[in-house]
């Protein structure tokens, strides 16, 4: 009989012993399997396939997984971004990020520098500057910040006077000379490949001037390598050293990354890390 005892009671001590192994066991494989995600938002078109490219890199080097949320709107990414829909996003240079900073309150912050890409005028009517006629209809970009830059390139080229040539965020209002009363058309900046054909010049970021056919070269005032608009990664304030957004970082700042916008952009990505 007590024999008998001795051994169901060391049964029940190896199989409880097996079952608690089992369970711990268990637990360590799902830890294993843990897959570490990220997800970050940029502007449909080049600049995602781009991104594609560095997602792959992640993926190769450090196993992260990216996962890219495409937009086609400049205010909608920082939006996401700050209610926690993103990780990161990569459309915009620092003087945009501070506007909605300023303006919006956002807590987001600068984690790395991707390319700079110029915004040039393109006109379907005339070869030159000195072409435009008095009274030429100008389209910019409505947002703050690239309405700035060809404000800022148009007074360079002499076209108009600022009141500032330094503010970055200048408008029509800020105009003291127009001597050819030139008529400003503000418009939404995906939107301008669209309205070319309608007006006299058109100011065109290179992120929707080359998916629409429209070449750097054949610009008739364009940013030179010396524009202070790099585009960068943005994250909310604190991120800035998160692993995975550092190795996604890494992963743009690439060879296999500047290749791929190179061959996109046509020479018009600049890298703004170097």
């Amino acid at each position: 009989m007590q024999a008998t005892l001795t051994r169901l009671l060391g049964a029940a001590t190896l199989v409880g012993t097996l079952a608690a192994t089992s369970l711990l066991a268990g637990c360590g494989n799902d830890d294993a399997g843990e897959t570490r995600s990220i997800k970050v938002g940029t502007m449909s078109g080049p600049e995602s396939e781009v991104m594609e490219v560095a997602v792959q890199i992640a993926k190769e080097r450090y196993d992260l997984e990216v996962e890219i949320v495409e937009f086609t709107d400049y205010v909608s990414p920082n939006a996401a971004l700050a209610d926690g829909s993103l990780d990161a996003n990569a459309f915009q240079h620092e003087p945009y990020l501070q506007s909605m900073i300023d303006d919006r309150g956002y807590e987001l912050a600068v984690a790395g520098h991707t390319f700079v890409y110029p915004i040039g005028a393109y006109s379907e009517k005339h070869d030159s500057i000195d072409e435009l006629p008095d009274g030429a209809i100008i389209a910019l970009p409505n947002d703050p910040t690239n309405g700035g830059r060809a404000m800022i390139l148009m007074h360079n080229a002499g076209l108009i006077e600022l009141d500032d040539p330094e503010n970055l965020e200048a408008t029509p209002v800020d105009v003291v000379e127009n001597p050819r009363d030139f008529q400003f058309r503000e418009i939404e900046a995906a939107q301008l490949p669209r309205v070319l054909q309608d007006v006299d010049l058109a100011f065109i970021n290179n992120t929707f001037a080359q998916p629409a056919g429209l070449h750097l070269d054949d610009a008739l005032i364009k940013e030179g390598p010396e524009s202070p608009y790099v585009n960068l990664i943005a994250v909310r304030a604190g991120d800035e050293e998160r692993e995975e957004i550092q190795q996604l970082v890494s992963a743009y700042q690439s060879e296999e990354v500047v290749a791929k916008a190179q061959e996109l952009f046509d020479g018009g990505a600049v890298p703004g890390w170097e």
